[in-house]
C-alpha cells in the first residue's frame, strides 16, 4: 500500500494549484474593472467569500482563541491593503509591469523574515529567489518606469510579503480554517471602506457575474483557505517562491483564452521560475528542520 503525500508536499501542490487559480483571473479581473471600480470589486468579491466560508467553516472559526482572532484580524487588514494597492496600481501601469513588480515578494519574503524574525535564510533558498526574480523579470518587463502605479504595486508586494510571513509564522493545521474565514471578513471591511463613500457598483450582466462569483468562490474562499493550510506546513520564504507560479500560469491563459501568442520571453521566464520552485523542494525535502528554521517550535506540535 501506498504510503500518503507528506503534508509539506501535499502543501505546495495546493499552493501550486491556486496560483493556476490567481493566474485565471488576470484577464478577468482587467475586463471587469473597466466596468465596476476597483474597491467595489473586491468589497464584493470578499463579502461573498466570507458569508460561503462562515456557512462552511462555522465551527472551526467559533473554536478560535482569542489570540488567533487577533491575528487572523491583523493578517486580514495586511491582504485587504495589499488587495487595493495592487488593484488600484494596475489601474495605472502596465498588466506585465504589474505582475513583475507585485512578484517581488519573492525578494521581500526573506528579506523581511531576515530583519524582522531574525530568519536564517540558507544559500539554496537565495539561489531560488534569484531565479525565480529572474524569471519574473523575463516573463513580465518591457522595460520599467516609476510611477504612481508601480509605486503602489510595490507597497502591496511589501505587504503580500508581511502577510506571507505571518501566515508562516502563525498559522497551524489546527486554526486554519477559521483563519482563512477570519481574514475573508476583514479583507471585506478593508475594502468596503474604500468603496462605500462613493456607493458600491455592481456588475451589470451575466458574463460579469459569473467573472466575480468564480473570483470570491475559487480565487477567494478557496485560495484564501488553501494559502492558510499550505502555510501551517510550509516556510514562508518557500512558500512565496512557489507562489510566483501564478505569473506563469497568468501567461499560460492569457495564451489559452485571451488570445496572446507565445514567445520566446514566455518559454524562458517560466523555465526560470519552475527551476526555483524545483530548487526550493529539493531544499525542503533534503532539510527536515527547514520548517522549524521559520516557525516557532509552540506552533509546532499542533502540525497533523
Amino acid at each position: 500500500m501506498r504510503s500518503p503525500l507528506p503534508a509539506s508536499r501535499l502543501a505546495t501542490l495546493l499552493l501550486v494549484s491556486v496560483t493556476a487559480v490567481w493566474g485565471s483571473t488576470f484577464f478577468l479581473i482587467r475586463d471587469l474593472v473597466a466596468h465596476v471600480p476597483s474597491a467595489d470589486f473586491l468589497a464584493v468579491r470578499f463579502a461573498i467569500a466570507a458569508v460561503v466560508m462562515a456557512m462552511v467553516f462555522r465551527r472551526q472559526t467559533l473554536a478560535l482563541t482569542r489570540r488567533e482572532v487577533v491575528v487572523g484580524v491583523g493578517l486580514g487588514v495586511l491582504y485587504g491593503l495589499a488587495q487595493l494597492l495592487q488593484t488600484i496600481g494596475l489601474e495605472h501601469t502596465n498588466a506585465s509591469v504589474s505582475g513583475f513588480v507585485t512578484g517581488t515578494y519573492v525578494v521581500l519574503t526573506p528579506v523581511l523574515g531576515a530583519v524582522l524574525l531574525r530568519d536564517r535564510v540558507p544559500f539554496t533558498t537565495w539561489l531560488a529567489v534569484g531565479l525565480a526574480t529572474t524569471g519574473l523579470a523575463v516573463l513580465s518587463l518591457r522595460g520599467l518606469s516609476i510611477g504612481i502605479g508601480e509605486a503602489l504595486t510595490l507597497v502591496a508586494a511589501g505587504l503580500y510579503a508581511l502577510h506571507i510571513i505571518g501566515l508562516g509564522r502563525y498559522s497551524t493545521a489546527a486554526s486554519a480554517n477559521g483563519l482563512a474565514t477570519v481574514q475573508a471578513f476583514v479583507i471585506t471591511a478593508v475594502t468596503a471602506v474604500a468603496a462605500i463613500p462613493g456607493g458600491i457598483t455592481l456588475p451589470s450582466t451575466g458574463g460579469q457575474w459569473a467573472s466575480l462569483l468564480y473570483m470570491a468562490l475559487m480565487a477567494g474562499a478557496v485560495a484564501l483557505w488553501a494559502q492558510t493550510w499550505a502555510q501551517s506546513h510550509l516556510p514562508a520564504t518557500r512558500a512565496a517562491i512557489v507562489m510566483t507560479m501564478e505569473p506563469v500560469f497568468a501567461a499560460f491563459f492569457a495564451v489559452l483564452f485571451g488570445g496572446e501568442s507565445l514567445t520566446a520571453r514566455m518559454v524562458v521566464g517560466g523555465a526560470l521560475v519552475l527551476t526555483a520552485m524545483y530548487v526550493v523542494e529539493l531544499l525542503g525535502r533534503r532539510s527536515g528542520a527547514s520548517a522549524e528554521q521559520d516557525r516557532p517550535a509552540e506552533l509546532l506540535h499542533h502540525e497533523v
